[in-house]
């Protein structure tokens, strides 16, 4: 124990040596920082084992990542509507296997939903292309599913924080991936996107925090129509998924992008709603979806209230 104590506290003294020893122009402090902070940023809720119990895995597709838990909903013997949760994690890391909390699993199926939680490949070793095409996939196998699973697909609704409500938009504006999967906008009641920030990714790598400009480039490179085509707020032109409730906290690029999305989605005929959570920059980013399904929790209401009046 002596011997761990005295290594942390040896590489903490060298992690200060190195702020503290950086040139005033050489930029490392505020390297270094940027770096903690992008981790921050995209650091998915805390750990929760492999698979909570009642649930079981199923595989989507050939690869490691191409798999998702799924739940029934409690004490229900009919067909119950379907939440599919879509982890963040900038893209390039996150894990169904902590992306929900504590409280998402238990609390919407205690309110009679089946719940599913979904790993897609990551950057760079796939394109933000192919994980929105996994979202659809992951789709396509619970409503393949649907009989045994006790899922009801008339009434389906994605959801997905940070880096997985970009994905959810992004799939419930451009039907091109639901398509590829088989499935169509018909096949989804809504969407709730949890405190993403880039709905238009040119606007955000342009606008947006400096300390995530290297993750969206690593995600949507350089070459501005495809950056337009990954944006949600540029596919928002009808048709899309009927109804989407948009979250995010205080947050200015959260904000100001969720609410161009909206815009865009009213005048794509979509059902809107807004809703501004407590909760300041990157503490409230990972609180949204970290406290989701929590009844102490500002967020979980309002979506309890909206499940209720899109599901039925």
């Amino acid at each position: 124990m002596r011997r761990s104590l005295a290594g942390a506290a040896a590489l903490a003294a060298i992690g200060l040596g190195i702020i503290a020893h950086a040139a005033p122009g050489d930029g490392a402090r505020e390297r270094l920082r940027d770096r903690l902070a992008e981790r921050r940023a995209d650091r998915p809720a805390e750990a929760r084992p492999a698979l909570r119990p009642g649930g079981q895995t199923i595989a989507y597709g050939s690869e490691a990542l191409q798999q998702l838990d799924v739940w029934r909903a409690s004490g229900v013997t009919q067909p119950a509507p379907l939440v599919v949760f879509v982890h963040g994690g900038g893209w390039k890391r996150g894990s169904k296997d902590n992306a929900t909390g504590r409280a998402m699993v238990p609390h919407y199926t205690g309110q009679g939903l089946v719940f599913a939680s979904i790993d897609y490949r990551l950057v760079p070793a796939a394109t933000v292309e192919q994980q929105a095409a996994d979202v659809a996939q992951a789709l396509k196998a619970l409503l393949d599913r649907a009989r045994p699973l006790g899922i009801d697909r008339s009434r389906v609704v994605l959801m997905g924080h940070s880096a997985g409500a970009h994905l959810v938009a992004l799939v419930g504006t451009d039907e091109q991936y639901l398509r590829a999967a088989g499935l169509s906008f018909a096949d989804i009641r809504g969407v709730i996107p949890l405190d993403g920030a880039a709905y238009d990714v040119p606007a955000q790598m342009s606008d947006g925090p400096r300390f995530m400009h290297d993750t969206y480039a690593q995600a949507f490179g350089s070459d501005p129509v495809r950056q337009r085509a990954l944006s949600p707020t540029h596919q928002a032109a009808a048709p899309n998924a009927p109804a989407f409730l948009l979250m995010h906290v205080e947050r200015a690029d959260g904000e100001r992008q969720a609410q161009v999305l909206a815009e865009a989605l009213k005048r794509g005929g979509s059902a809107v709603e807004i809703a501004r959570l407590p909760g300041q920059g990157l503490r409230g980013h990972g609180e949204i979806n970290r406290r989701m399904g929590d009844p102490d929790y500002a967020g979980t209401p309002i979506v309890d209230a909206w499940l209720k009046k899109v599901l039925g």
